[in-house]
């Protein structure tokens, strides 16, 4: 199998050094300071798993690379629009593109029966931009269990979790899927085929809908946001109109809003990856965190007003008004 990583920045690189390890056929896409320490030194990764270190070869241009079997993207979800020219050289008949974002994915409603078949999710495929660089058929979901971050160009800090849950919009267990998650597994991670790939992006997104924006808003840790009275109840209310979308959509929540709420707190004073992207001056996943949610509120009759009002104060944040 041959794997092409398209933004090896953290979570990417630290992949494809496993997959490297594992004996897979990969290739690192990055750029900059980082991409050249890979190219010089390779990718170091330091884990409470084990130290290791693999020279997978990386470059700035995926022509030198060529058609591949899988690519694992992993650039945010706002730079899928504009990645055209980083997977053509990559893709042929069959190339599946694992998509590891957080939120709602543009494909939601590809493959999926029901009143919402084929239904575009504007706030993640904003006049179907994304579906035209990467065709829905391609799609590979995935949900990222993994904490990781670049310690230094070329060395990759992994900070806990080795889950990569992947499938098909269609719930099928598909030959690809299969062979990626063996490569994943040979590499020491672990990489389930799930039937329901939907459960697990509820899942997550319980916690990443309400603690990444109000982190952002109030500039605090998962801890102090679990401990303040106020923001509590805020965070448990946009939890609770979430879960109830996911339900309306057919993927009710595997566990409660109130264990998933304590397992996100237990996290204590972590600062969420939003609120690290905002100080550092980057843009943030709104549209498939929060302005996903909402749409899909919408389109099911779910009051969210919890969900509305922050979207619009996050919405106002990240215009600069």
């Amino acid at each position: 199998m041959r794997v092409a990583i398209v933004g090896a920045g953290a979570i990417g690189a630290y992949v494809g050094a496993a997959l490297h390890r594992g004996g897979t056929d990969v290739h690192l896409v990055a750029r900059g300071e980082h991409l050249a320490a890979m190219r010089r030194d390779g990718v170091t990764v330091r884990s409470p798993r084990g130290d290791f270190r693999a020279h997978p070869p990386a470059t700035d241009d995926p022509a030198e690379i060529g058609p591949v079997d899988i690519v694992f993207l992993g650039l945010k979800a706002y730079s899928y629009p504009s990645a055209g020219p980083l997977l053509a050289p990559l893709l042929r008949p069959g190339t599946g593109v694992v998509a590891a974002q957080n939120g709602i994915p543009w494909w939601y409603f590809h493959g999926l029966a029901g009143p919402h078949a084929g239904r575009r999710v504007e706030a993640a495929d904003p006049g179907g931009a994304v579906s035209a660089v990467i065709p829905p058929d391609r799609a590979i979901g995935c949900v990222v269990y993994c904490s990781a971050e670049i310690e230094a160009p070329g060395v990759i800090r992994h900070v806990e979790g080795t889950r990569f849950s992947v499938g098909e919009p269609d719930g099928s267990i598909s030959e690809r899927c299969t062979a990626f998650s063996k490569a994943m597994i040979a590499g020491g991670l672990k990489c389930p085929v799930e039937k329901d790939l939907r459960a697990d992006i509820w899942l997550k997104l319980l916690g990443n809908v309400a603690f990444n924006p109000v982190s952002v808003l109030t500039r605090a840790t998962m801890g102090e946001i679990a401990a303040h009275p106020g923001s509590r109840q805020l965070v448990l209310a946009m939890m609770r109109e979430t879960a109830e979308i996911a339900a309306r959509l057919g993927s009710p929540p595997k566990i409660s809003v109130e264990r998933r709420f304590d397992g996100a707190a237990k996290v204590g004073d972590h600062k969420t990856s939003m609120l690290m992207d905002f100080e550092a001056g980057k843009l943030l996943e709104t549209g498939v965190l929060l302005g996903a949610p909402v749409e899909l509120a919408r389109l099911t009759g779910v009051p969210a007003p919890s969900l509305e009002m922050v979207h619009a104060l996050i919405d106002l944040l990240t215009r600069g008004c």
